[in-house]
């Protein structure tokens, strides 16, 4: 019966090939991404991630490289630490012509090289003879557009379909196009210099004839374009790659940087960087980290969110961009088949022919519960990190509005908790970041009815209310202010009496419909210490609950406990790890004094960092138990990267420093930091505070952590709590 409904389920991603075992290349620049084998190719697998994608649409499904009608064969293929760049080494296989042996395998070597930049795919294919005797060399692209949309590539059948245009042929290379039924004519130029041998409408072939120790070169451009946007703009290879890096170092010159003792957790974290700034995209109100690659590569109101204040502390741009964003597309009425009401935070929105057309809701989408409360927490934390009292009084009728969406919309029952129900008939069923369709259940395993009161989104009300209390304050709101602290506490002990179940030394994962708890072992109520809505008894016992056996698996803490009947460790919310949950867990035990477990919460991701691909934080990995040398089980449909992921070191880095930043006090406080035994020392370079800039250097001793400032540029107390 599970299965029956997983397969039932409109936004299920079906796992036909596994995404652990494709060992893809992944690359992404703004509103475009591409997803490549090892090979630095793309094969026309649908269902399937493979391919170079646009603004939602799969504009280039085929691309495959051969040497004389051959696959060459792969040496190695490596994505450089900073993400911009996909550099694959190839060979020759042996070769063979009219039955005899022509080319010896390794005589020749090839080098593609291909970044993204502004919508376009840019490649550079260098070829090398390293043997003694003259070469005649074929060479040939194959290239197709099945323009899909992410849906379509993630499973989804449509009745209808647009149609391919004729492809055409230019001087320099091939257009190929796409009138979808949106009306919009989607094109794909494909163009190569030197200009090739050979073009057919389907293939480029080049041709060399190369003498020993000799060089050839080919630059091919790939770029994406839609109608009625901006005209398309071809640079040079050099060109492109001059001002991407350019861009990508202005981007990462506004960062923080931190360095430690262990090398192998400076690439944990320099990885997680570059994934992060892979992932931000320019807005028109900002930078704005999206989801996740490939399934994800859109803004999500939750991702986005939580991604931000993983990262607040290294740099509060991103959290103004998410903010700005948000505000921009706040809902402004009521719409039931978008789950949109008034005041209500997006939960994504998506640009591809399938949404502009409603066969998928998520043009514009608000089913989340949770995104309106973490938007106003967003909102007070990025004031106390930046001081930016301007920005946030640009955005307090905002704010205002998500306060009026909980007190009105939230809780329509009555119920005195902000609950969820899906409005829309297309829309998701489970509205808490655990939106899969069986992630809330009783302790008997079966689902729970609606509306749903999830523990953890009242964890966020109430710390929603707090912070819009002190913002309330700086605007001159003080009544107001005074109203929602007395809301807050009221909240608070309703929600003891109604969530807390002694018998499981925890809090109900939710209440259902009629008010009965689900009596379930999960990591949502960490999320409650995270809220700091858990008095400190209880806070401290959910928080050595979460790190017992039937919870920590020994690389994070399961989202769902072992004992439980719908147990899983291979499934999406029921057993798996997730770093993000680690990461919002480990932040409330710090806030509860626990730094025991913040340090075993870090300990294992970083131990899970040594075994993944590129030292690359997945969205999620299998809740298997650890197994002495051997890795984490990788979950198959996993985003990687995913934004929020990426970040969740820095969060648990933090968490274990009590690191908190005042930006209007230009005070950095340190509250009973602690170092885990694998790092001596931390040195965090060029943190702003203000105007202000500081060095810090971070010393594990026996019975604390010494801090020395290197460097102060500027006016800025520092605080330390022991």
């Amino acid at each position: 019966m599970n299965d029956v409904i997983r397969w039932n389920d409109n936004f299920y991603i079906r796992a036909s090939s596994s995404m652990a075992d494709d060992r893809v290349e992944v690359l992404k620049q703004g509103e475009t991404f591409a997803v490549f084998d090892r090979c630095g190719d793309i094969h026309p697998i649908l269902p399937g991630p493979q391919g170079l994608y646009h603004e939602g649409t799969r504009f280039l499904s085929r691309f495959e490289f051969s040497i004389g009608a051959q696959r060459p064969l792969l040496l190695s293929a490596t994505v450089k630490e900073d993400n911009a760049l996909l550099t694959v080494d190839l060979t020759n296989p042996d070769m063979m012509r009219d039955g005899r042996p022509s080319l010896p395998r390794g005589a020749v070597h090839l080098r593609r090289m291909k970044f993204l930049w502004q919508g376009t795919c840019y490649e550079r294919l260098c070829v090398h003879n390293y043997s003694l005797a003259e070469i005649p060399l074929t060479l040939s692209f194959a290239f197709d557009a099945d323009y899909a949309d992410l849906f379509e590539a993630r499973g989804r059948q449509r009745p209808h379909r647009g149609h391919r245009l004729d492809t055409v042929q230019t001087g320099e290379g091939l257009v190929l196009a796409y009138e979808g039924l949106d009306h919009r004519v989607r094109r794909t130029y494909v163009r190569c210099t030197p200009v090739p041998a050979k073009v057919t409408p389907d293939c480029f072939v080049l041709e060399a004839q190369l003498g020993p120790d000799a060089d050839a070169a080919w630059d091919l451009t790939i770029a994406c374009e839609i109608e009625s946007r901006r005209p398309q703009v071809f640079l040079s290879y050099e060109q492109a790659r001059v001002a991407a890096d350019h861009t990508l170092q202005e981007a990462t010159s506004r960062d923080c940087h931190i360095y430690t003792s262990n090398e192998q957790f400076n690439h944990w974290l320099n990885r997680s960087a570059a994934d992060l700034h892979m992932l931000i995209s320019e807005t028109p109100e900002g930078l704005y980290p999206y989801a996740g690659v490939p399934w994800f590569s859109a803004p999500f109101g939750r991702d986005g969110i939580i991604t931000a204040l993983e990262f607040l502390w290294v740099n509060p741009g991103v959290a103004r961009g998410v903010l700005a964003y948000l505000a921009s597309t706040q809902a402004t009425e009521v719409c039931p088949e978008q789950d949109a009401e008034v005041g209500k935070i997006l939960h994504e929105t998506r640009s591809g022919e399938m949404a502009a057309l409603g066969e998928i809701p998520f043009g514009r989408y608000y089913g989340s519960v949770d995104a309106t409360p973490l938007f106003i927490i967003l909102a007070g934390a990025y004031y106390e990190r930046s001081g930016d009292r301007a920005f946030v009084q640009g955005i307090w009728p905002n704010i205002q509005r998500a306060l009026h969406w909980i007190a009105r919309y939230g809780d329509p029952a009555g119920t005195g908790f902000v609950t969820y129900d899906r409005r829309s008939s297309n829309g998701l069923v489970h509205q808490g970041w655990k939106d899969s369709h069986d992630s809330v259940f009783h302790a008997d395993g079966t689902p729970a009815s609606g509306p749903i009161a999830l523990c953890e989104v009242q964890a966020y009300v109430y710390q929603a209310k707090r912070k819009a209390a002190d913002l309330a304050r700086l605007v001159g709101e003080v009544h107001q202010a005074e109203t929602l602290l007395r809301e807050a506490e009221s909240l608070r002990e309703r929600f003891e009496g109604a969530f807390w179940c002694e018998e499981l030394g925890s809090y109900a994962l939710a209440l259902d419909g009629h008010g009965r708890p689900c009596r379930v072992r999960s990591s949502n109520p960490g999320h409650c210490l995270f809220g700091g809505i858990a008095g400190p008894e209880r806070g401290l016992r959910v928080a050595r609950s979460l790190l017992a056996d039937e919870f920590f698996s020994g690389w994070g803490i399961r989202t769902l406990a072992t004992s439980e009947r719908r147990y899983n460790p291979m499934s999406y919310h029921n057993g798996s790890v997730w770093p993000h949950d680690n990461a919002l867990i480990a932040a409330g035990m710090a806030a509860y004094g626990y730094k025991e477990g913040v340090i075993k919460i870090l300990a294992g991701l970083f131990d899970a960092s040594l075994f993944l691909t590129l030292h690359r934080m997945p969205e999620l990995f299998c809740g298997f138990a650890r197994r002495s040398g051997e890795s984490p089980t990788l979950y198959p449909t996993a985003c990687a990267p995913q934004a929020w992921a990426a970040a969740a070191g820095f969060s648990i880095l933090q968490s274990c420093l009590g690191l908190q930043i005042e930006g209007a006090g230009r005070r950095i406080c340190f509250d009973r930091p602690v170092l885990p035994p694998f790092l001596e020392r931390v040195e965090i370079r060029n943190l702003s505070v203000g105007n202000a800039h500081v060095d810090l250097i971070l010393d594990r001793h026996p019975q604390e952590v010494g801090i020395t400032v290197a460097r102060r540029d500027g006016d800025v107390e520092i605080v330390t709590a022991r």
